[in-house]
């Protein structure tokens, strides 16, 4: 079970339509966001209760919960092939992120956010060497975990060769490879972002048909791996909206 912490991310785990099994409320006034979660929480029928905020302090641990925690009954990851199955269509190609050992739950978070915001179609994420959905994800995706896709693999190499096989281009994201902005990246896209510190491992790095760099011309010659991910994303965007490939 995984305990979804503070108002936006509670929010959308409702309008989601998680399965809820019980929301928490901290006693005394309810500013209106509460109000709204109170109110939806009850049209879905979930159970509703009043606890001592000490009770939600100790449930949340580090986490800011804002007065509001909802209990869901668990996190479901999705299987690679029904993830692959559910990609891409005529108008926006498949686009998928796979992280090779991040492990802060605040930058997996901010990738998720980033990833559903920017048209991705699923994280991809091993069962070892990362970090999992956890509440701290939750809050830091400010409640897009709730609606983007999560998978995870057992062999992330493993699942490079199935997605080329799948006709994906595996992009890594590293420092060594060209500026992001001279390469085609408006067909269907797997980028791979390494781990804090330690980027893509070597195994990882060479599976990928090619790598990607995000040109740089400051004094800091690297990136927090989320901002990596998110200004990567934000390229594919740009080449695709440029090729007229999205309708809107």
């Amino acid at each position: 079970m995984v305990d979804v912490v503070g108002r936006q991310p509670v929010l959308e785990a409702l309008r989601s339509g998680k399965e809820i099994n019980k929301l928490l409320i901290a006693k005394g006034q309810k500013p209106a966001a509460l109000r709204e979660i109170v109110a939806l929480a009850r049209q879905r029928g979930i159970v509703v209760q009043e606890v001592d905020r000490s009770v939600l302090d100790k449930l949340s641990r580090e986490v800011n919960h804002q007065g509001v925690l909802a209990q869901l009954s668990e996190v479901r990851y999705w299987e690679l092939d029904d993830l692959l199955a559910a990609s891409g269509d005529a108008a926006w190609a498949p686009f998928l992120i796979l992280l090779d050992g991040i492990q802060d739950p605040h930058n997996l978070g901010a990738i998720i956010r980033s990833a559903e915001a920017l048209g991705a179609h699923g994280v991809i994420i091993p069962k070892r060497r990362g970090a999992a959905v956890t509440e701290a994800v939750m809050k830091a995706s400010a409640g897009a975990a709730n609606y983007l896709p999560v998978c995870r693999v057992t062999n992330l190499a493993a699942t490079i060769d199935t997605l080329k096989q799948a006709r994906y281009w595996v992009v890594g994201a590293d420092a060594a490879g060209a500026p992001c902005f001279k390469q085609d990246l408006t067909g269907p896209i797997a980028l791979v972002i390494g781990g804090e510190g330690f980027g893509l491992s070597r195994l990882v790095r060479e599976k990928c048909d090619f790598l990607s760099a995000i040109p740089m011309r400051g004094q800091i010659n690297s990136l927090n791996a989320s901002v990596a991910a998110s200004l990567l994303m934000l390229e594919v965007v740009r080449q695709r909206k440029w090729a007229n490939l999205d309708p809107r």
